[in-house]
């Protein structure tokens, strides 16, 4: 149960920022918002507030932020429709009921002849002595059928109304809420837990260690290793892990006096790969300006790092079995939620920024996908066919899902076979 609400929380967590990136700048190009959904499928929550539907709904796959103007969401007041219209104080269409009776002090009955929802905003035809009649429609109307309603959606509150620049800011702001997420989460990580020292000081020594064996001490500081002039950790701990089952010549200062030890690291596999321990921790500190460089730091190391992964899957250095999708991720948080809340939080940091690394991809589908046909529109001074840019996506939506199906299977497999 403690997996579940962990995975719950921070699978949440990272489409909740990724779609809040996407909301925010949509609201601020003046887009309509039509849906702010976490989930994927079928609705098991919705909550209308001002223009925008916020949903929950079934399948954890993800999320989405719906507006106006992507997709066919506009209704076409076709001629020969028989609507009826609510009027306020001034004579202007405020509800257009399609096809249904409605009991209203003020509806007026129409046979539509021509209507305009997006530039002119009108609706005429004829009422029901026979007679043309024409009605202003207000910008906020809402269009109800079958007990639906969706709110008009004037041509410069859609998203391909807009600016190359703030459709671009509309989509990249998913994937970049993802990476300031991953840094608040690093810098809370490193004031409540601390911040790594670099300093080449001994904070505590593991029982039974190699280091512990050779007399090695809390607070001893590494001067030199085999001769070599140690200044930081980094260098402290890339010399052990070169040299595993190698004695080493170490220099330290304890109480003011120099002291050698020697100490030979223990031998640890991974991946193939053999690496030295001696069994000892790095110094930790406690520094609000730190934490906040190592929000920073650790954001773009964790970038860098997923880059560099990537960059092996598509060179073939990694096979796409080293992938995993939901299954993998829940599983994986299973593990790290047992060493604690700290590992949790940098494991939800990572997260983070690998949805964001991902989703920049400049594959159909992925916002990065969107980014390039942009790019592409901002090069060519016109967009490119909506319709073939569709079938791209769409194209690309269906290759995701054959992936997603084949990772969610090689992780079953891993995991329950």
């Amino acid at each position: 149960m403690q997996t579940v609400i962990a995975f719950i929380i921070i699978f949440g967590s990272l489409v909740f920022f990724h779609e809040l990136g996407h909301f925010i700048f949509a609201k601020r190009a003046g887009i309509m918002v039509r849906e702010f959904a976490i989930g994927m499928g079928p609705k098991i929550f919705g909550m209308m507030k001002g223009e925008t539907l916020y949903t929950i709904r079934l399948l954890p796959l993800g999320g989405y932020v719906r507006m106006a103007g992507e997709d066919v969401d506009q209704i076409e007041l076709q001629p020969g429709y028989r609507v009826g219209i609510i009027l306020n104080n001034d004579d202007i269409a405020e509800k257009i009921y399609l096809n249904q009776n409605v009991q209203h002090p003020n509806v007026v009955f129409l046979e539509v002849e021509r209507a305009d929802l997006e530039k002119d905003l009108f609706i005429e035809g004829y009422d029901e002595d026979e007679h043309m009649v024409r009605y202003s429609v207000s910008r906020n109307a809402t269009i109800v059928e079958n007990g639906t309603e969706l709110m008009i959606a004037p041509v410069d509150r859609q998203f391909n109304s807009k600016t190359v620049g703030q459709r671009a800011m509309a989509i990249f702001a998913g994937p970049l809420f993802n990476f300031i997420l991953a840094f608040f989460i690093l810098m809370a990580l490193g004031f409540l837990s601390g911040v790594p020292s670099n300093e080449p000081i001994i904070s505590s020594v593991q029982d039974n260690s190699a280091a512990q064996v050779a007399g090695m001490e809390s607070g001893d500081y590494v001067k030199a290793i085999n001769g070599q002039e140690i200044d930081n950790w980094t260098e402290l701990s890339g010399t052990v892990q070169e040299n595993p089952g190698k004695p080493l010549n170490f220099i330290v200062e304890r109480d003011g006096q120099e002291l050698e030890l020697v100490i030979t690291p223990s031998t640890l596999e991974e991946n193939g790969t053999e690496f030295g321990q001696i069994g000892v921790l790095r110094p930790i500190e406690k520094d609000p300006i730190k934490a906040v460089v190592f929000g920073a730091t650790q954001t773009w190391d964790y970038t860098i790092l997923i880059g560099e992964l990537l960059g092996k899957l598509v060179t073939g250095q990694f096979s796409i079995d080293a992938l995993s999708g939901p299954v993998g991720i829940y599983k994986a948080t299973e593990t790290v939620a047992q060493y604690g809340i700290f590992n949790l939080m940098n494991w939800a940091a990572l997260l983070s920024i690998n949805l964001g690394i991902m989703n920049l991809l400049p594959l159909p589908a992925l916002d990065g996908g969107r980014l390039l046909f942009f790019g592409i529109e901002a090069v060519r001074g016109k967009p490119i066919d909506r319709q073939k840019e569709g079938m791209v996506h769409f194209v690309g939506i269906v290759l995701l899902m054959l992936l997603m199906v084949v990772v969610t299977w090689n992780d079953i497999q891993r995991f329950f076979f």
